[in-house]
């Protein structure tokens, strides 16, 4: 099934055009152990030097290609937040599990960040952003380069996050069947995604397993009402808050996992600006 998924999903990308106001770019960059990934960099063709830059992890449970849907997303935000965004090829699961992927997505950012200068990007304004399985990316990067002392990230930006192995909380226990994503599928995902184990560094799997969240960047932290992640996606914000960090919890009524593909919803274009406005302050409290 994930091969005829993610035969479509290709399929989708080759006819996707970003709009004449946008710049597409692509390169292979060197990931975990010097394989190459790609990596698709847009933005505006009118952007400033010295720009501000977002590292975005696509969702789909570790193991589906991003659809073009994605890059419509990352689109908008870089047409609204007149930033460059770096939308991340890393490498999937069943073939690559923990901790290919996220250390693919942190070989990324310590790529990004040293060649800043041939980039034009502005090394103080750098943030991670990603949704779902891609959260899950984003949250772990944001610990990775605490802990190795790596480049500094100003923001986090987690929407509809993957956080929490456990999968303990009252939503994953009340959402078994609910629409796109369910605790079934959930679990199914974390076998997969650990299934060599967690090779003693469980937090970057799991960032929710974490001892301490001190000394990560702000974040905004997007959870839909019917959600089987929406409970760990929560207690992660408000573990944040507990240990000094700004956060800005959004909890949209009404939606799922997800929920963020018809543009056209006024549901969809309040998250969206929403997204781009944390971005936008982030970037220039930044400055």
């Amino acid at each position: 099934m994930a091969r005829v998924i993610n035969f479509f999903a290709a399929i989708s990308r080759v006819f996707f055009r970003p709009g004449v106001d946008i710049r597409r770019s692509k390169t292979k960059i060197k990931g975990y152990k010097g394989e190459e990934i790609l990596v698709t960099i847009y933005e505006p063709k009118d952007i400033e030097e010295n720009a501000p830059c977002v590292l975005y992890f696509h969702g789909g449970a570790f193991f589906l290609q991003e659809f073009s849907h994605m890059h419509k997303l990352v689109c908008i935000y870089a047409r609204n937040v007149r930033c460059k965004m770096i939308l991340v090829d890393y490498r999937l699961t069943p073939k690559h599990p923990f901790p290919v992927g996220v250390e693919d997505s942190y070989s990324s950012l310590l790529w990004a960040h040293s060649h800043a200068d041939e980039l034009g990007i502005d090394t103080r304004r750098i943030a991670v952003m990603g949704d779902s399985a891609g959260g899950c990316l984003a949250a772990a990067v944001a610990q990775m380069s605490r802990d190795r002392k790596g480049p500094s990230i100003c923001f986090q930006s987690l929407i509809y996050p993957v956080l929490d192995h456990s999968q303990t909380t009252q939503s994953i226990k009340d959402f078994n069947d609910a629409p796109c994503w369910s605790s079934n599928l959930n679990r199914q995902m974390w076998r997969v995604y650990l299934k060599n184990g967690d090779h003693g560094m469980l937090n970057y799997a799991s960032p929710a397993s974490a001892a301490s969240l001190s000394d990560l960047p702000p974040a905004y932290i997007e959870t839909p009402e019917y959600d089987c992640l929406r409970d760990e996606g929560i207690e992660y914000a408000k573990r944040l808050m507990d240990s000094g960090i700004k956060v800005e919890l959004n909890t949209i009524k009404g939606t799922f996992h997800g929920f963020d593909i018809p543009l056209y919803s006024e549901v969809v274009k309040a998250a969206l600006d929403a997204r781009c406005n944390t971005l936008i302050e982030a970037f220039t409290t930044g400055e």
